[in-house]
């Protein structure tokens, strides 16, 4: 069979969906002899570390999202602003991007949540599957009453939206569309045995590991590991991907990684890039502690870890999320006073939950099923 070449437009707000995009890309690929073409500002490394086929990548504005102050805190006034410069694309951006997807060989574009991928495929006379598990219209719409500037942007992108041939909607799902695939949550696999990446890590058999991690936005863990570490369970070990300036290569830096690990014997700090694969850190843990964002509720769902998540009070999102993890039981809610460590008693109820072995119910072939048959084979 022929190689299948498909665009795939991925917002660059924050990694989540360029995880859940890696995801159904290699589910994809288990059905159908696949290559890529991405368009995105996600750093190109973070598709060489997930992806296991030939991808192409054109660094390429696809979306706005929200503007962030940092990982908790959106800046709705700055959001307006790149709107505005952003919206109406150009006819001329529209127009090239559609002969790049064309000249590159590729028969439909997908799209995880960044609709100028929509308008790319209609304007190369190709067809367009969306896969969300919201859309920017209705975050937008959700923040009329502090920003009402923000309407004319839900109301136009919103019509994108509702263009797309094809909708996967991946749960949690915030506004189901009439006619759209809902699959469950759908998230990168682990590639490694749980207790290989625990040994690589340094890890004693009878520690307990709790990954931080506040996804593709940067944060600062310093108080969080360095100041309240001493007041964490002596059997605990924070393991932070972020936690360390710059990534470690060779075999003195690994001589200097036991150093930090005797300096702060409570954390292993990894860097924002690091040589072990992020779904490996999640299966490794014991638990997961962070902002509650889809890609990390979906790879603590699909390895059964539990999840101590620290919700986003004004994102609309975010209570979706919650409801979905509390009512099956796969984690708690923590407070945001936690992300500062000055004290870890809500630990111990996050590290409490079951965990699950094997996982719980991954969307991952369901939703490449769907696009298979959408694409035909």
């Amino acid at each position: 069979m022929s190689t299948r070449r498909i665009a795939y437009f991925v917002t660059p707000h924050g990694f989540g969906h360029a995880a859940r995009a890696c995801a159904v890309i290699g589910a994809l690929s288990e059905r159908l002899p696949l290559a890529v073409e991405l368009f995105t500002t996600v750093p190109e490394w973070f598709f060489a570390a997930s992806l296991r086929v030939r991808f192409g990548y054109h660094a390429v504005h696809t979306d706005v999202g929200l503007a962030q102050r940092d990982a908790m805190d959106e800046d709705l006034a700055a959001t307006v602003r790149e709107l505005d410069a952003f919206l109406p694309w150009p006819a001329a951006l529209v127009d090239g991007l559609a002969a790049t997807v064309r000249e590159s060989g590729c028969e439909a574009v997908l799209c995880d949540v960044a609709p100028l991928g929509i308008a790319v495929a209609h304007a190369a006379g190709m067809r367009a599957a969306l896969v969300e598990n919201f859309t920017w219209d209705w975050v937008y719409e959700s923040y009329l009453d502090r920003e009402p500037r923000l309407a004319r942007h839900a109301a136009e992108l919103g019509r994108w939206f509702a263009a797309a041939d094809l909708r996967v909607q991946t749960e949690p799902v915030c506004r189901a569309w009439p006619g759209a695939t809902s699959v469950a949550p759908v998230a990168r696999l682990p590639r490694r045995e749980r207790d290989d990446v625990r040994r690589e890590l340094g890890l004693e058999p009878g520690q307990r590991a709790v990954l931080v991690t506040m996804g593709g936005i940067p944060w600062d863990y310093a108080a969080m590991v360095s100041g309240g570490g001493p007041r964490l369970p002596k059997d605990v070990v924070l393991v932070v991907p972020g936690g360390a300036p710059k990534r470690k290569q060779d075999q003195t830096k690994r001589k200097q990684d036991q150093a930090e690990r005797h300096d702060l014997p409570w954390a292993r700090l990894l860097p924002f890039h690091s040589e072990l694969y992020h779904p490996d850190l999640v299966a490794a843990a014991d638990a997961v502690v962070g902002k509650l964002g889809y890609s990390t509720l979906a790879e603590c769902w699909c390895s059964g870890v539990p999840f101590g998540f620290v919700p986003r009070e004004s994102f609309p999102e975010s209570p979706v999320l919650a409801a979905e993890v509390t009512q099956a039981g796969a984690g708690v809610s923590v407070p945001a006073s936690a992300l500062g460590g000055a004290s870890w008693d809500w630990l111990e109820a996050v590290l409490a939950v079951p965990r699950v072995d094997g996982g719980r119910c991954r969307g991952n072939a369901d939703a490449a099923a769907t696009i298979a048959e959408w694409l035909g084979r």
